[in-house]
């Protein structure tokens, strides 16, 4: 059993390291976090709290990231110190996550103080646990910064402390993930080449299957796949806990409260489906290619995950509201704007082989999601919900059908897959 562990945690297993008990800890901070989002637009149903939602939830999707990649590169749990970090930061991050709601009533000083002590720990838990200098001084500086911006912010009116906000994400964000591009090389021929900015384009994708120079870089695929998978279950557990909180709120048992609660949970069970039978498996395999270059991480993972995560936020909160006694008009769009956008960031519209009228069919199922909202005019919205439930079964069909070949395509040219898939 000891050896098991050992091979696990040193990540010399051919599934790499696993995701650890503290780090699963850590992640139960994280519930409540989202379900304090998700009730933020329950309460003021209507697209400017969705997009301010949009904006609370991307500085927590980021600081839960920088907890994720210091474990996924640094972390050995056979080392009491690696999980007191992952500890102490569950402290700041849970005041943050019980601050969320004053950031809507114009109160964001509590919250940005929070995400500044989150990224101290971060900061120095990177200088503490990288082997490289050169690695420490970056990574720990830019979270150093970070803690600065955003203890700088709590202390500026709206919306300078957004602004702050967003620059502090951005820097820490590209100093983590995108690290050495083998940038004088890529530099010199994006100068070289402007004039053929086809040709740049694809020598950039083709540098993001590249392996990093630096082994410290690199991320554990397997590790990273698994993490994500799993805050991705926390979000679609949001979904199953808002239905049954707001069943439990409605007196009454009709038709409207079976259709959103059957609904509801047939949706969350297939949109489970879509991520998990062709998205999480594509992505984990890219990254394998790569070598773990963390480029295609950011593009996969930290970047690529944050619309179709923050979109299981949006359903849930319009699956909730469907159930409400008279459901505002935003209901329904909440459901199918968010499973577009769901859809669109799984790549299922990207499904299938490549024809010259795959832009027309992708623009078609696009345009057809969105629109189910329409059916609001002519039927309840617990009904949509369940239309909404049954469009989500057929995208679950329609990856589990593609899965075979998109493997085939992605194992043939992993370049031109992920080129086409974006």
């Amino acid at each position: 059993m000891t050896g098991q562990q050992d091979e696990t945690n040193s990540g010399t297993a051919s599934r790499g390291k696993r995701v650890t008990w503290v780090e699963l800890y850590f992640d139960l901070i994280f519930v409540f976090a989202v379900g304090q989002v998700t009730h933020a637009i329950v309460v003021e149903p209507r697209w400017g709290r969705a997009l301010a939602a949009l904006g609370l939830f991307a500085a927590l999707w980021w600081t839960w990231i920088g907890f994720a990649v210091l474990y996924n590169r640094r972390g050995d749990d056979r080392r009491a110190s690696h999980r007191l970090f992952v500890l102490a930061g569950t402290v700041p991050c849970a005041i943050a996550a019980t601050q969320a709601h004053h950031v809507f009533e114009g109160h964001p000083g509590a919250f940005a103080l929070a995400l500044a002590g989150a990224r101290l720990v971060l900061a120095a838990a990177h200088t503490l646990t990288a082997p490289d200098e050169r690695e420490v001084r970056r990574i720990g500086l830019a979270y150093a910064l970070s803690a600065v911006l955003f203890a700088v912010s709590a202390a500026l009116p709206q919306p300078w402390c957004y602004a702050l906000w967003a620059i502090a994400l951005l820097q820490e964000g590209g100093v983590l993930l995108l690290g050495e591009r083998r940038d004088r090389a890529w530099h010199f021929m994006a100068r070289r080449d402007a004039h053929r900015p086809r040709r740049t384009r694809m020598a950039a994708l083709r540098s993001q299957f590249a392996p990093p120079s630096n082994p410290a870089q690199a991320v554990d695929a397997a590790h990273l796949s698994e993490r994500f998978g799993l805050f991705m279950i926390i979000l679609l557990g949001e979904l199953v806990i808002t239905v049954g909180t707001a069943a439990l709120d409605r007196p009454e048992q009709d038709l409207a409260y079976w259709l959103s609660v059957v609904g509801g949970l047939v949706l969350a069970a297939a949109l489970w489906w879509v991520y998990f039978a062709s998205a999480a498996d594509l992505n984990e395999r890219m990254l394998s290619m790569s070598g773990g270059n963390p480029a295609l991480a950011y593009s996969l993972y930290a970047a690529g995950h944050l619309t179709p995560a923050f979109a299981l936020v949006v359903i849930a909160a319009g699956v909730n509201l469907s159930l409400h006694e008279d459901p505002p008009g935003t209901a329904a769009w909440f459901i199918t704007a968010g499973l577009t956008i769901y859809l669109g960031g799984t790549r299922v519209f990207s499904s299938g082989a490549r024809r010259w009228y795959t832009p027309l069919v992708r623009l078609a199922a696009i345009a057809a999601t969105v629109d189910l909202a329409l059916l609001e005019r002519v039927l309840i919205a617990p009904a949509v919900v369940a239309v909404a439930a049954g469009w989500a079964v057929g995208a679950a069909v329609v990856v589990t059908v593609s899965q075979r070949g998109a493997l085939r395509r992605l194992e043939k040219d992993p370049v031109a897959f992920f080129r086409d898939a974006s």
